[in-house]
């Protein structure tokens, strides 16, 4: 028997043709729609010798949409996290038919674009919508309360609305899996349950706090529909400095690219931020 366990571990499951065939559909599309365009934004970038490049980090603009890109996705990502792991916390509670209807509602607002997100905010909170109009029933004028979605802090909670269900993504598994078995030994010896959730719980689960802030850290800094609609050239972000070098207004397409490249590195490096977190965990 153990003379046929191991014959049968080492029987392959496919053949290296065999797998190939099934990995050349994502190949193809890795090369049709992100190798090819990377590229060309590249021969772009680099068409002038390079000198886009010093243009643009010579130009205080740029560095005024980093800083702005920055704080929206560091303030934003945060508050997301902390009400996303509450959520997450809440969920794992829950029977398992209850979880999958919650988590259903939670994730629709993935579904919907950047775009339509602003719209929705703009219904509900500009100037004549709904939420505005019931306030200025209440006594509050409607110019001071519609122009609140309209700001640095109304986008940072649009931004919200899509952040927070990534965060009960990543979070709820984490957090279904934990022995709260943990907490109630605490208890039992007298901690409180917020005491014993910050000292037990948040520790074990740091790392994947740590992954949910990157990860929607980097959505937040390379979003851009959301705050075209709702800011528009209002608020200095790199996604909107990168649209005025492509828009009517603007035509140094050299520039753009270097501003590109430059965002998507500073994406990658919040995403391989969360990486070197998840490498340096040790293992259980």
């Amino acid at each position: 028997m153990a003379q046929s366990a191991k014959q049968g571990r080492s029987i392959p499951i496919a053949g290296r043709g065999v797998r190939l065939a099934f990995a050349l559909p994502g190949l193809l599309v890795l090369a049709l729609f992100f190798v090819l365009p990377l590229g060309s934004i590249a021969r772009e970038a680099f068409s002038e010798g390079g000198s886009a490049f010093a243009r643009v980090l010579a130009d205080p603009v740029f560095w005024g949409g980093v800083r702005g890109s920055l704080i929206l996705g560091t303030l934003a990502p945060g508050f997301s996290v902390v009400v996303g792991f509450l959520v997450a916390l809440h969920l794992a509670t829950l029977s398992e038919r209850t979880r999958g209807l919650a988590l259903f509602a939670i994730s629709l607002p993935l579904t919907f674009s950047g775009l339509v997100i602003a719209y929705g905010f703009i219904l509900v909170f500009g100037r004549s919508g709904f939420v505005t109009l019931l306030l200025a029933r209440l006594g509050a004028d409607p110019a001071v309360v519609g122009r609140f979605i309209f700001t640095p802090v109304g986008l940072g909670l649009a931004y919200s609305y899509y952040l927070i269900p990534r965060v009960v993504l990543v979070m709820l598994p984490v957090l279904t899996n934990f022995d709260r078995s943990q907490i109630a030994a605490a208890r039992s010896l007298g901690a409180t349950g917020f005491t014993a959730h910050l000292d037990i719980l948040v520790p074990q689960v740091m790392p994947a706090l740590i992954t949910a802030f990157c990860l929607t850290s980097a959505v937040a800094i390379g979003a851009y529909g959301t705050a075209l609609a709702l800011v528009g050239t209002q608020v200095n972000i790199l996604p909107l400095v990168l649209y005025s070098k492509v828009s009517d207004a603007g035509s140094d397409f050299p520039a753009a690219a270097a501003i590109s490249l430059l965002l998507m590195g500073l994406c990658c490096a919040v995403i391989g931020l969360a990486e070197l977190v998840r490498r340096a965990r040790p293992a259980a």
